[in-house]
């Protein structure tokens, strides 16, 4: 919760003014940050009992009462006090001033990275910390060694400053390292689910939660198994702080030994499953003994893989034991660890958008940066678009290559673990022709994502500076294609759309034109309707031709218009008439407080 304090007049109207941007109440009563508004002198003898540690301080920022400035002055990045000044300058028109040397050089926070990202961090003692953070800030070489992909990894790669090198396995290190003994590195950020406890030169790690334990024992196990079974996971290589889950069967819910490992990993969420549940996950070493026993064929790897049933066993089961005053008692463990975000192959399907290179999506640029392999659909994708592909990558058009072709190429990266990117013109999902590769994908058990691409008929929204819905006339903007070599379902004709009388979106029709006027008329458009023909939207080379439905066959002939071309009819294009209710003065905005539209 934020917490406002002022000491004028022009203070409190600064404050009202900051609260209708920035919400105070996050549902929490305890106070994370203060917004003083006046002098710094007077904000600092104020807060002088609150500072404490920086890890549990609250964010404190002061702004002058005129909103020039805005100044974190207690827990800058670890509270986020620079963050909350940033957003109170943007309040007020101000700036704010920081003086945190990891925001001001645009460096990662390493103190708040695992916070950031839900991962867990190695514990250092606060000189150990310091040492870290001042070695990084101060520019010194450093290794990024990432063993492991999610939202945070792939921010560090994509954001790696100049003296960062970055390995994606502790192996690539290692080899660098002996390949390269005269250059050598002065701190190691690694990102993994391994342990690496010895090393020659400082580092800290990082844990994505990403393993999943499944333990299965005896009735009334003893507690001492526990300190057991994480030391042999700690000798196998893993890092008990990446366990994200316990999971055992609800016969064994109230075991002793089941609420130790979760004392010894707190930030692990206990799973209980029925029998039921277990019995529907496929393991590799099913036990007959164990489902005469429990009702499903193996508790300990069934408990791993259940809370991702994509995951891989990275330890099958274990069967351990432990000799306590003479009695022998029995337990099993398996652990398994996510699937989805291993270092692997994988392909994402990214929308180019309508043809300028500035157009396409800031995650579809940084994807075509860091892709292995660009293929991209040459005929109807500006090869501009390939231009930001790193050193050294493949970039190929697929132009004049059939579907088997272009699967076989994306394919061969795929198995060697690299990142493909499938370029598409617009918006995939829209004439992109992915389902047939998107079958493929499946059918081998790939992994792809897509991202999507801004389509050109919004760039024609644009372009035409138009908004394609009129209040109270058009409400609907069809989109749709003529009836070429693809047959259009009988419901689809364009003559059938037409009657709707909507704002019409024409792709891929140029070379059928005739047609297309044709059922427009026949569907009810008037004659005199608006229409617009355009070329290559957002290209180098692009025209735009508007005028009446009735001469739409002699705007496209001539002008010799292609494949590229998209023809919008409907009266919305030019239209400057009709209020929208969001400017009716009755008109109140959901988010007032009291108040219901």
């Amino acid at each position: 919760m934020i917490k406002y304090e002022y000491v004028n007049d022009a203070g409190r109207k600064l404050a009202e003014k900051i609260k209708r941007e920035i919400p105070e109440d996050d549902g929490s009563e305890a106070v994370t940050a203060i917004i003083f508004i006046g002098a710094l002198g007077i904000c600092v003898r104020k807060i002088q009992d609150l500072i404490s540690d920086k890890y549990t301080d609250p964010a404190v920022v002061c702004v002058d009462s005129t909103g020039r400035w805005a100044i974190p002055v207690l827990s800058g990045h670890v509270g986020g006090a620079n963050e909350l000044a940033r957003q109170v300058a943007m309040v007020t028109g101000g700036e704010a001033v920081i003086t945190t040397q990891s925001d001001n050089n645009n460096l990662w926070a390493l103190d708040t990275l695992a916070r950031d990202y839900g991962w867990t961090q190695q514990k250092l003692k606060r000189l150990q910390m310091n040492k870290v953070i001042s070695t990084f800030v101060n520019l010194k070489s450093t290794a990024l060694i990432l063993e492991w992909e999610d939202e945070g990894t792939q921010h560090l790669e994509s954001t790696c400053p100049d003296h960062v090198k970055v390995f994606h396995s502790m192996g690539d290190y290692n080899y660098w390292s002996k390949r390269n003994p005269s250059s050598t590195f002065e701190l190691l950020i690694i990102v993994s689910p391994k342990k690496y406890p010895t090393l020659a030169v400082p580092s800290i790690q990082y844990y994505p939660l990403c393993l999943h334990l499944g333990v299965g024992c005896q009735k009334d196990a003893p507690v001492e198994i526990a300190e057991q079974l994480i030391n042999e996971l700690q000798i196998a290589g893993f890092a008990t702080e990446s366990i994200a889950t316990i999971g055992t069967i609800e016969l064994k819910k109230d075991e002793a030994l089941l609420a130790r490992l979760c004392e010894m990993i707190p930030w692990a969420e206990q799973k209980i499953y029925t029998a039921e549940e277990l019995s529907k996950v496929k393991i590799p070493n099913p036990s007959q003994k164990v489902f005469e026993v429990t009702g499903c064929y193996g508790v300990a790897e069934a408990s791993a893989k259940a809370p991702n049933r994509q995951g891989v066993l990275v330890v099958e089961k274990v069967k351990g034991n432990i000799a306590i005053d003479g009695k022998i008692s029995h337990y099993t463990y398996a652990l398994a660890q996510d699937k989805q975000m291993q270092r692997q192959g994988h392909i994402e399907i990214v929308g180019a958008g309508p043809g300028d290179p500035e157009l396409v999506s800031v995650r579809g640029r940084k994807f075509l940066e860091k892709a292995d392999l660009i293929l991209y659909a040459g005929s109807l994708v500006p090869r501009e678009l390939t231009f930001c592909a790193k050193h050294g990558a493949t970039v190929r058009s697929s132009a004049n290559m059939d579907l088997e072709e272009q699967f076989a190429l994306m394919k061969k990266f795929y198995d060697r673990g690299k990142l493909v990117v499938r370029l598409h013109t617009g918006d995939p999902c829209i004439y992109g022709a992915i389902q047939e590769q998107m079958a493929f994908f499946d059918e081998f058990g790939m992994d792809y994502h897509i991202t999507p691409g801004i389509s050109s008929f919004l760039a024609a929204a644009a372009e035409l500076r138009s908004q394609f819905t009129i209040p109270e006339r058009c409400q609907t903007i069809i989109l749709t294609r003529g009836e070429g070599r693809t047959p259009m379902p009988d419901k689809e004709k364009l003559h059938m759309l037409a009657q709707h009388q909507s704002t019409m979106c024409i792709f891929l029709s140029a070379s059928i034109v005739e047609d297309v006027q044709q059922q427009l008329l026949e569907g009810g458009y008037a004659p005199e309707t608006p229409v617009a023909a355009c070329y290559k939207l957002t290209w180098k080379d692009q025209r735009i031709y508007r005028g009446q439905l009735k001469d739409l066959v002699s705007i496209v002939k001539d002008n010799k218009l292609t494949l590229t071309t998209m023809i919008v009819v409907g009266d919305a294009i030019d239209n400057r008439e009709g209020l929208s209710k969001l400017y009716d003065g009755t008109f109140t905005h959901l988010f007032r407080k009291g108040k219901k539209s």
